[in-house]
């Protein structure tokens, strides 16, 4: 749920530090802090808060030190405070620790070192980490250089749960210690020196040459180079990844917001999905798989696995793939799927997205569908990350940084990908005689996603009509359902408004109780066959007094509804690219009507790394 960044080099390390958080705070967080190795020993900086107010603490502007950590905190264990903060020490103050993720039996270690007279100051449970090291450090009587890194070894073996961790000393002032397990970090390298991440475009600015670890890879980092180690500090080698995302890409380029920038991001992002995979008149090609029509034809089911937006996105995509390759699909939310003891076997294909690759319930049920003989894919957008070196295959979505905590371009490419996949599949499998089509319009979305920002050019003045109501209704029928649910998720999460979907013939069984004078009803209406019944369902709240939007691409009576935004017409199957726009800025314009934070909205976080 947290930042971490860390420094080893020849320039003062707490600038650096501080600039890496700032980059992160899109993560969502309560404190910040950070660590630096000073000549008379560590140096601990933290509060809670946000991370400008590290500016203000006295001394910080002292920090001469060339090698830090740093980190931005979201509440686990232990509410904000200035002792919950990161970074954590041990009782002699020679370790200093930041962790991402959770400590599932802090409890139990914590017990076990305050049995050996360890005393702790925070609730939380990174504190354990840092004693841990000092404990183990202390019982080991082989005073050489690979000292303080069994200590962290022994401290690890300990640990079950995730974390990322990041690990100074007064011991070594020249070395960093790092581990990862199930929570993402990043080590990017330029010469002589090399910084540390828990994403990518904290650090993007500085270097573009990065190594990605897997779990329970340890590293040792001096400013000139990087030693790798196995669980069992073998030696391993490891070599640096080139990351092609422009740096600027992660800044606002003009824009109010990274959320707005980002939805007019979105016919750049989705260009950058299509790439060169699919063109009109040639075979889809995906060079990261290998399915072959015998396998496809032996699956009996697809589960698309997913949390939020991603799994939102997964219902576009069980549409797509039931509709021209006929094979069993269905969504499931990442967080409930491991324990209802889904039905898997090697039958069965499990698609899994997520936007940073890093969403600890989706690795889990990851790693439980390939333990069960299943064949895993996972679609994300970051190269390198927990979920593409957990599964079988890894298809990316190539849209850039996404920095807002309220995903938008995500989307839309995550719902793009999977319709091509569903493509890919059908002229395997020979399912589907409109594959040609199909293709013409998803190579169309770019150019309508263009049309569809100006037809949304006045929305804003609908979101000063209602940004006030404490509810707002959201309906759809077939796939226009799915944008339903998606619209509403994004007005929960920016704007603060109590906000439902339904399916629209849902109405008349129980949800039109709740439509009184005055309420706001939003629908969406792509598809030709659906257009005669979800009008019927909206007179039915128009006789009740709602106040109605529309998004449509159909000839309807537009005199019927209070606000209605007309967009390009396309095929239902890739509709969701296009109704979901207006939605988002709804939202976006709402929220900014009632002077919230769109980019970092309350209590929520861009990477779910806990579960």
């Amino acid at each position: 749920m947290c930042g971490i960044v860390g420094y080893i080099g020849n320039k003062k390390a707490t600038p650096i530090l501080i600039n890496g958080l700032l980059r992160l705070e899109y993560r969502g967080y309560d404190s910040a802090g950070i660590s630096t190795i000073e000549n008379d020993g560590l140096s601990i900086m933290k509060d809670k808060g946000r991370v400008k107010n590290l500016n203000e603490i006295p001394g910080i502007d002292d920090l001469e030190g060339t090698i830090g950590i740093a980190h931005t905190r979201w509440a686990t264990h232990g509410k904000p405070s200035k002792e919950n903060s990161h970074p954590h020490q041990d009782n002699s103050k020679s370790f200093s620790v930041v962790h991402n993720g959770i400590i599932e039996n802090y409890n139990e270690l914590r017990k076990f070192l305050t049995d050996n007279d360890y005393t702790f100051y925070s609730q939380t449970d990174t504190e354990v980490i840092p004693n841990l090291i000092h404990y183990y450090y202390s019982k080991d009587n082989n005073d050489d250089d690979k000292r303080i890194l069994r200590a962290v070894k022994c401290a690890v073996n300990d640990l079950k749960g995730s974390f990322a961790i990041e690990v100074i000393s007064k011991y070594d002032k020249d070395h960093m210690i790092v581990v990862r397990k199930d929570s993402p970090l990043v080590i990017g390298a330029n010469e002589d020196e090399h910084y540390i991440s828990s994403d990518i475009p904290a650090i993007l600015s500085f270097t573009r040459d990065f190594y990605l670890l897997n779990d329970y890879e340890f590293v040792v980092l001096s400013r000139d180079s990087a030693e790798f180690y196995d669980k069992e500090l073998n030696k391993i080698n490891k070599d640096k990844k080139t990351i092609e995302w422009n740096a600027s890409a992660a800044e606002k380029d003009g824009y109010e917001d990274y959320m707005l920038k980002e939805i007019h991001e979105q016919p750049t992002a989705i260009r950058e999905t299509i790439g060169s995979r699919l063109s009109e008149n040639t075979k889809i090609e995906f060079d990261e798989l290998n399915f072959t029509k015998e396998y496809l034809s032996s699956l009996n089911k697809i589960f698309i696995v997913a949390c939020g937006t991603a799994m939102h996105a997964g219902l576009a995509g069980k549409n797509a793939i039931e509709k021209i390759c006929k094979i069993p699909t269905e969504v499931d939310i990442a967080s409930e799927f491991r324990y209802r003891d889904p039905i898997i076997d090697n039958k069965t294909l499990c698609i899994f997205i997520s936007q940073s690759g890093e969403t600890a319930d989706t690795i889990a049920a990851l790693k439980l569908c390939k333990a069960n003989g299943a064949k895993t894919l996972a679609v994300t957008n970051v190269i390198g990350s927990s979920i593409t070196r957990e599964a079988d295959y890894s298809i990316y979505t190539h849209a850039g940084p996404e920095i807002a905590v309220a995903s938008t371009k995500a989307y839309t490419s995550q719902v793009v990908l999977l319709n091509i996949l569903a493509l890919y599949f059908a002229e395997i499998l020979g399912t589907c005689d409109k594959v040609n089509d199909y293709k013409k319009d998803i190579l169309e979305l770019p150019k309508k996603i263009e049309e569809t920002l100006d037809s949304c050019k006045n929305i804003n003045a609908f979101a000063k009509e209602i940004y006030q109501e404490h509810d707002i209704f959201y309906l759809g029928r077939g796939i226009d359902e799915t944008v339903a649910k998606e619209g509403s998720l994004k007005l929960k999460e920016i704007s603060y408004i109590h906000s439902e979907s339904y399916a629209a013939g849902e109405l008349k069984h129980g949800p039109i109780a709740l439509i009184e004078n005055g309420i706001t009803v939003i629908s969406i209406m792509t598809d030709s066959k659906l257009v005669e019944k979800t009008v019927s369902n909206i007179q039915e709240v128009i006789t009740r007094g709602a106040k109605t939007l529309v998004v449509t691409n159909q000839n309807v009576d537009q005199k019927m509804f209070d606000k209605t935004i007309v967009i390009p017409e396309t095929n239902p199957f890739v509709s969701p690219i296009l109704s979901v726009i207006p939605l988002q800025l709804l939202s976006y314009y709402i929220a900014k009507e009632k002077g919230l934070d769109v980019d970092k909205p309350r209590n929520l976080a861009k990477s779910v790394t806990v579960e």
